[in-house]
């Protein structure tokens, strides 16, 4: 009887399970088909709010900055949600543990390359970097792989490189993504060659690595969903503040700055814009979303887009906080290194893309 009464049940749920599989669908469609009528208004609804709700002059320092700050707000904030969901689902597919399984034991060649590329992909943040190096070095990935996992992750961020591409277009974003991945894996492999492991902390190779690390549960697509939703809540809820305050400060450089100065500060023609451009980043302390629209803004005023990129680059992979967090795990000489060897990157892809465009 109970075999009989059983039987049913499986069809029954299958039918369920498929009509919430559609359903959810159908919101996701919809839902797609709203953000990109309201994105494609944002320009118009931006400047009739400059210039006839709040009554602004046209072509004046102010009424450009309060325009670019109406526009680029929302469809920053847009695409950042539109992204991180994405990325989310994507993130679903990947864990830190997986991760370390996948580079343990890999040669520094090879290791170096996939460390990079799953840098892009793999959860990180500056306040994971010491667990995440901890794991790595007890679970038998080398050192250089380690270091090239740790320079991708935030460089190659896949969040600034979707912005970048909704924003420029193809070519920039793929400039960066590939400049990104090249200074990770050669910093990884220099850092690997010079044999630096006992400059590492060494109360860290007495930690014992996991056993197995956390279960790792197959998803279902509403599984997958939610963990994009998730990652809205999460991520934009965190760096909505970042952004609004970075496209406040492209807004005063679109509307005050004038533009022949801030092409011969950061322009191709000046030798010294690209490392005083890495100078001023380290100190600051941004996420990818918070420097995009600084460096639009100083794009769009006439600085070098080597330049550009070397700043947004020193920013993001070489933050004083980060360096911090990682002084508890590397000695100040492998710190040195390390910036010495990313920032020396950063300033070849500065140059080399001045030069060449």
């Amino acid at each position: 009887m109970s075999l009989a009464t059983a039987a049913p049940a499986t069809p029954a749920s299958a039918d369920t399970a498929g009509r919430r599989a559609l359903g959810q669908a159908l919101l996701l469609l919809l839902g797609a088909a709203a953000w990109w009528l309201v994105y494609s208004r944002l320009a118009a609804a931006a400047s009739w709010l400059t210039f006839e709700g709040l009554g602004l002059v046209r072509r004046t320092a102010l009424g450009s900055a309060v325009e670019f700050f109406l526009y680029e707000a929302p469809k920053v904030l847009m695409l950042l949600t539109l992204v991180v969901f994405g990325v989310g689902i994507v993130r679903s597919f990947f864990t830190a543990e997986r991760t370390r399984r996948v580079l343990a034991g890999k040669r520094e060649g090879v290791g170096s390359v996939l460390a990079a590329l799953l840098g892009v992909v793999t959860p990180f943040c500056s306040c994971s970097a010491v667990p995440l190096f901890i794991g790595f070095v007890t679970t038998g990935v080398p050192l250089g792989v380690t270091f090239s996992f740790l320079v991708s992750a935030p460089m190659v961020n896949e969040i600034a490189l979707a912005l970048l591409f909704g924003l420029f277009g193809w070519k920039i974003a793929a400039l960066y993504a590939g400049t990104g991945l090249a200074i990770a894996v050669v910093s990884g492999l220099v850092i690997g060659r010079l044999h630096l492991e006992g400059w590492v902390e060494p109360w860290v190779y007495g930690v014992k690595a996991g056993a197995g690390g956390p279960t790792e549960e197959a998803l279902t697509w509403s599984g997958r969903v939610a963990a994009g939703r998730e990652a809205v809540r999460d991520i934009v809820g965190r760096v909505w503040p970042y952004v609004l305050g970075g496209i406040a400060v492209g807004a005063g450089i679109h509307g005050y700055v004038p533009q022949d100065f801030m092409a011969s500060f950061m322009g191709r023609d000046a030798w010294w814009s690209v490392p005083l451009a890495v100078v001023i980043g380290i100190p600051l302390y941004s996420n990818a979303a918070g420097i995009i629209p600084i460096v639009q803004a100083l794009l769009g005023k006439g600085a070098a887009l080597g330049t550009v990129l070397a700043f947004m680059m020193s920013v993001i992979a070489l933050s004083l906080p980060e360096m911090v967090i990682l002084r508890k795990v590397l000695t100040l000489r492998l710190i040195a290194v390390f910036v010495a060897v990313v920032g020396t990157g950063i300033l070849v892809v500065g140059y080399l893309f001045n030069f060449v465009l």
